[in-house]
């Protein structure tokens, strides 16, 4: 986005919508933070989280969803945080619109590349805390560390490539890190 197309000292999700065809970004606080396009190991990672996710669910009678990136959630009602996680879990379907989601999931799940480091490690995890995020999960496969924010319970662990991963928002689900494929 150049300087031009800013409308005034702040973004708004206006300049989200008229983005160019292919360009993606995420907005928090009137600051437009642009996309770069996933690498291949960070797609796999993706498709795998949200498959294991949402195979427990089903089996498990569960009335949460699962959505992959690229999927728009407001964090607030003043449009001033939109973000895309790369996986979201929303219980409350009423949060749920043709937009995307309206307030916080219960359940964000970010994989690092090098261009988002600074944005899940940081800006997004204070944001997702004081939004009402029940749980964040940072995975970086280069640092081979699953970091867990459970927010609920005011909790935070690490844990490696080699663990057994137990999601806060559910009684009996973990994922199991060594069973994974990480290239």
């Amino acid at each position: 986005m150049n300087a031009a197309a800013k409308h005034s000292d702040r973004y708004t999700i206006e300049d989200i919508y008229n983005l160019p065809d292919g360009e993606r970004a995420e907005l928090i606080d009137g600051e437009l933070y642009m996309m770069a396009a996933p690498g291949t190991n960070h797609q796999r990672l993706v498709k795998e989280f949200t498959y294991l996710i949402e195979d427990y669910i089903r089996h498990n009678n569960g009335d949460c969803e699962v959505f992959p990136a690229p999927f728009a959630v407001f964090l607030n009602a003043n449009n001033e945080i939109y973000l895309e996680p790369d996986i979201s879990v929303i219980c409350d379907k009423n949060k749920l619109t043709d937009d995307g989601c309206k307030g916080a999931p219960d359940w964000i799940i970010e994989i690092v590349s090098l261009s988002s480091r600074a944005m899940d490690y940081n800006k997004k995890l204070l944001k997702y805390g004081t939004a009402g995020v029940r749980e964040y999960w940072i995975i970086d496969s280069m640092k081979q560390l699953i970091l867990v924010y459970n927010f609920e319970h005011d909790t935070f662990e690490q844990y490696s490539f080699s663990d057994k991963v137990k999601a806060g928002i559910y009684e009996n689900f973990e994922i199991d890190f060594a069973g994974i494929n990480i290239e």
